[in-house]
């Protein structure tokens, strides 16, 4: 028995479980992109840079702070206002656009002359996977990512008039034991120009027939129809019209989305934030390759689900830690996987980046709709684990 089922559990053979994620104009999104592409800007120049990059956006006004080692120089003001813009915040009567006030903090840390190897600080990182969806991913936050990918979309294409930048969607699926059978509740918010009650009804009626149905239907066919839809209760903006929205109406901050960012909470996360954080900070790069490791292990065969997780020491090189649970799933004992997983990867620091080929500038995509989950990723390829 691992640690995870040390302990006696009540019986959840029956349970509702809800996974939510927001869209790319969430204010925490529009700051988790910003730190994103300014890291992308400096790894592009310099691959060797190192970023702490930490971003808040507010009323007409976004503040940038932390700290860079890098050989290269960049203008990270015209960075910042074309990630608003690309989002679509674009009108100016709206209390946040591309002409915001943009205050840089941002400052140098000297290079060291020897790169330290090792972790830059301590800490736990968590990996999984799943045979849910033919991403492995856990079905209730890849369906609330689905739903506003497809209402992005069908903003930027103009398919769907009036909508603006920022939305949430959130799924409750019932279970039975670790499998979804059922989709209970779909609720999807978005943010819109201002419009009456009748144009709020017939975007209500688009959203659904163009952006719901389809994406219920894309989920059930990625995950093989193990999972009802008839019982679902669909809520569009169940508070009525919502015309402010953004960081006009909500301050954002880098960091804030984490399990939107992961797993919708299905699995654990170690606490460490993402975005802004370039391949040497393992918070980032160690769950990058928890999840490769995971979804290796499910797609080898040896598990219908598995959770990874490492934890390192600041200057040492290896994790102190490394765990297995395949909630009683694997074709092998978690403890001979654990060992399948030691011979089959290199967890060091510097071998994690260099096998997972980190030090490009590739995290922008990342900061939006989950950093798990689509192909594109290194980290979502898998290695047959024998």
């Amino acid at each position: 028995m691992t640690a995870l089922h040390a302990l006696d559990t009540p019986d959840r053979s029956g349970y509702i479980f809800t996974s939510e994620s927001v869209s790319e104009g969430h204010p925490d999104k529009v700051c988790d992109q910003i730190s994103d592409a300014i890291l992308d800007a400096y790894l592009a120049a310099d691959p060797r840079s190192k970023v702490a990059c930490e971003t808040m956006a507010t009323e007409d006004r976004v503040i940038v702070s932390g700290e860079i080692s890098s050989r290269a120089k960049i203008e990270v003001e015209p960075i910042i206002r074309k990630v608003i813009g690309d989002i679509g915040y674009t009108n100016a009567n709206k209390g946040f656009d591309t002409n915001c006030i943009i205050n840089n903090y941002l400052h140098k840390q000297e290079l060291a002359l020897e790169e330290n190897t090792g972790a830059g600080d301590q800490g736990l990182m968590f990996g999984y996977a799943c045979s849910q969806t033919k991403s492995l991913m856990p079905i209730p936050i890849e369906l609330a990512h689905k739903l506003l990918m497809n209402l992005a979309e069908a903003r930027k294409s103009g398919t769907i008039p009036c909508l603006l930048p920022d939305a949430k969607s959130q799924i409750s699926m019932h279970y039975i034991g670790r499998q979804a059978v059922d989709l209970k509740t779909l609720v999807i918010s978005t943010h819109h120009n201002d419009i009456c009650e009748m144009e709020f009804d017939e975007l209500k009626h688009a959203i659904n027939k163009q952006v719901i149905l389809p994406s219920i239907a894309q989920m059930e066919e990625e995950s093989k129809g193990f999972f009802e839809t008839k019982n679902c209760e669909i809520k569009i903006n169940p508070l009525g019209r919502w015309h402010d929205g953004g960081p006009a109406a909500d301050t954002g901050l880098t960091g804030r989305k984490i399990i939107v960012d992961t797993y919708g909470g299905w699995a654990q996360h170690g606490g460490g934030a993402f975005s802004g954080k370039d391949a040497t900070k393992v918070d980032r790069s160690a769950a990058y390759m928890a999840r490769h490791i995971a979804k290796s292990v499910v797609a080898s065969g040896l598990a219908a689900e598995c959770l990874i997780q490492f934890s390192f020491v600041i200057g040492e090189q290896m994790p102190v830690s490394l765990m297995v649970d395949t909630f009683g799933s694997g074709r092998e004992s978690d403890t001979e996987i654990e060992r399948l997983v030691a011979k089959n990867f290199d967890l060091t620091v510097m071998g994690i980046i260099d096998y997972l080929d980190l030090r490009k500038p590739i995290y922008l995509p990342t900061a939006s709709y989950g950093h798990f989950g689509r192909d594109s990723f290194s980290w979502e390829s898998v290695k047959t684990i024998h």
